[in-house]
């Protein structure tokens, strides 16, 4: 009895790149992964460490001792190259800075810039999936129709000539791959052998892949919460959980052991820590029970907007209060808490780089300056970004990635 069907790999179908922290955890946040069908190739090639091969002679010149150690593997080689000069995907596997625009009212990717000189261009490294089809006497296998390829941990930058003629600009990156037993199940919990991820490349086959996915996308796996209260008023269905639940208003839940009208499969409307809601229209309570589950996924929530954070702000007053800097902007400045800023022209101490300690209000934010003293009288000058870039040799992994630039020009 044959154990397998002996299907073949054949073309690409999708890529997914997921951005890593610096302990190799994927990330989650609404720019830390990409999906699409827009590449070329992925290749890989294994690369082995030779073992130590021992001769030994005696003294009339015949060998006595012959001991080769067995060849290991020590990492691969990886490819890849996609159709366009995408700046999405390649600010995400190889640094640098997203170029954003508005553009007929939408805020679009229209370029990228490269990382700064000395950058590693890699940063913390991404983990990269593949999928292929699996073929079969010539047509798509009738069971698991794909082939599922995990990299759980790549270091890649940009190869090759970039060369702008009568012809299509690829771009090509290249790096090397290794394991990374903190990819456990993958974004949405799909992958089934988290083992397997400790090494440097598997794959196996599987019904589903990413296909018809373009662009950025936040991705979940199956979660299953405890329901303890339940309410209906105005077609609205609220559900409250024991604990925080972490379902997003657009995700989809099936709510069991409610009862009627509550159980079924619906989309989120909107969300708390601990409660979500969902349209239930012309229903009325017909159950008594209180308690049940709420379980979501796997599956993903289209990301539907890139906000760019301020890049230049007026600043029009400071203050120097117990070793804490405040600085009010002549307008809302958009930075938040943890952002790496950069002052200048207000003068001695409020001038350098800093991390936004508190944001009291839409004009105003804090940020330690210790044992200092006012020493200028100058109240005006600029906060803008300091960039904390994934690759950057300032970049710092606690703190919100920035990566989008916003343009002045609108």
């Amino acid at each position: 009895m044959a154990t397998q069907d002996y299907a073949a790999s054949v073309q690409g179908v999708s890529i997914r790149v997921t951005r890593l922290d610096a302990a190799g955890n994927l990330l989650t946040g609404v720019m830390d992964s990409y999906t699409t069908s827009a590449f070329m190739r992925v290749s890989f090639t294994p690369e082995y460490e030779e073992g130590d091969e021992i001769t030994e002679k005696s003294a009339n010149g015949v060998i006595c001792v012959s001991y080769k150690a067995p060849d290991t593997l020590k990492r691969i080689t990886m490819e890849l190259a996609i159709c366009e000069p995408d700046p999405e995907m390649t600010s995400l596997i190889s640094g640098g800075l997203l170029l954003r625009k508005t553009v007929s009212s939408v805020e679009t990717s229209v370029g990228w810039a490269a990382p700064g000189v000395g950058d590693d261009p890699a940063g913390n490294g991404v983990c990269v999936e593949v999928w292929s089809f699996a073929v079969k006497d010539g047509k798509r296998a009738a069971t698991l129709p794909y082939f599922y390829w995990v990299f759980p941990y790549v270091r890649l930058r940009q190869s090759g000539d970039r060369v702008i003629e009568n012809g299509m600009l690829a771009s090509t990156f290249e790096g090397y791959g290794l394991g990374n037993a903190a990819f456990g199940i993958g974004p949405d919990g799909r992958w089934e052998w988290p083992v397997a991820a400790e090494r440097p490349y598997s794959y196996a086959r599987t019904s589903w892949a990413p296909t018809g996915l373009k662009g950025f996308y936040q991705w979940y796996p199956v979660s299953t919460a405890t329901v303890t209260t339940k309410a209906l008023a105005t077609d609205i269905a609220t559900i409250t959980t024991s604990a925080s639940h972490g379902f997003l208003t657009g995700q989809t839940v099936t709510v069991a052991s409610l009862g009627s009208p509550f159980d079924g499969t619906y989309t989120i409307n909107s969300t708390t820590t601990n409660t979500f809601t969902y349209s239930k229209v012309g229903a009325t309570v017909t159950s008594t029970a209180t308690t049940g589950t709420a379980t979501r996924g796997p599956g993903y929530s289209a990301v539907s907007s890139l906000t760019a954070g301020t890049t230049l702000a007026n600043v029009s007053n400071k203050a120097l209060t117990s070793n804490v800097a405040t600085i009010t902007t002549s307008a809302a400045h958009n930075f938040t808490v943890g952002r790496d800023i950069y002052v200048t022209g207000v003068g001695s101490p409020f001038d350098g780089s800093y991390a936004v300690a508190s944001v009291p209000t839409a004009t105003t934010l804090t940020y330690t300056r210790v044992a200092d003293n006012v020493t200028s009288t100058t109240s005006t000058g600029t906060i803008q970004d300091a960039f904390n870039v994934p690759g950057s040799i300032n970049y710092n992994a606690d703190l919100a990635i920035d990566t989008i630039v916003g343009s002045t020009a609108g």
